[in-house]
């Protein structure tokens, strides 16, 4: 999709907290749980996937 004005604050509060730049992205879809759960088992896999998630959508 296209880059928006608001992907560059989603994209630091996705590794500041990656949960939360996913659920900015999609709400409380699939995505954003599973997000906690590779944050949960890794920091870095969380960011990774959130910023999958913030460019893919």
């Amino acid at each position: 999709m296209a880059f928006t004005a608001t992907d560059p604050i989603k994209m630091i509060f996705a590794v500041i907290l990656p949960p939360l730049g996913v659920f900015f992205e999609v709400g409380f879809k699939g995505h954003f749980w599973l997000n906690i759960i590779l944050t949960l088992f890794g920091f870095v896999p969380g960011i990774i996937h959130a910023f999958y998630v913030i460019l893919k959508h």
